[in-house]
């Protein structure tokens, strides 16, 4: 069996803080954007923990299933408002970096929705979740949906 690194315990001060700044982060543009960028970025690197985690979030915040499933195929689904259309390409670009930078045209499509603040707080939520998928992929991390509203 594999022995699973827990960061909550091995540096509870820097997780805390980490947990600190996403919750802040996530509170500072509507909840459904902010789910369905962290479901976006999740599948992009395959990180099953956070997938699992935000569209359980995302239902629970009246997200529809359609949508939740259609995120795998965004670009060809009519369901997302040009706002969201505009935050998931940022998304794309910015989650797939290592394959070539084609974010200028992500980045002329999101200033035509976002304002300059709005555009900070997008670009850092995609940082945060792109993090969290770093710290569950490469630890290891599964948590059940009841034990993550416990925690």
């Amino acid at each position: 069996m594999t022995v699973v690194t827990d960061p909550f315990a091995a540096a509870p001060q820097l997780m805390k803080q980490w947990m600190g700044v996403s919750l802040a982060v996530q509170d500072s543009l509507e909840p459904s954007l902010i789910e369905l960028v962290k479901i976006r970025a999740s599948i992009l690197n395959a990180c099953a923990n956070c997938i699992n985690m935000h569209t359980a979030e995302a239902r629970a915040k009246g997200e529809t299933e359609q949508r939740i499933y259609l995120l795998a195929a965004w670009h060809e689904a009519p369901v997302y408002t040009p706002r969201e259309r505009a935050a998931l390409a940022w998304t794309d670009a910015l989650t797939r970096l290592s394959e070539g930078h084609t974010q200028q045209a992500a980045k002329d499509g999101l200033e035509a929705h976002f304002t300059a603040e709005e555009q900070v707080k997008l670009t850092l939520m995609i940082n945060i979740i792109n993090g969290w998928n770093r710290i569950a992929v490469g630890f290891g991390l599964w948590l059940e949906q009841p034990a993550a509203k416990a925690a």
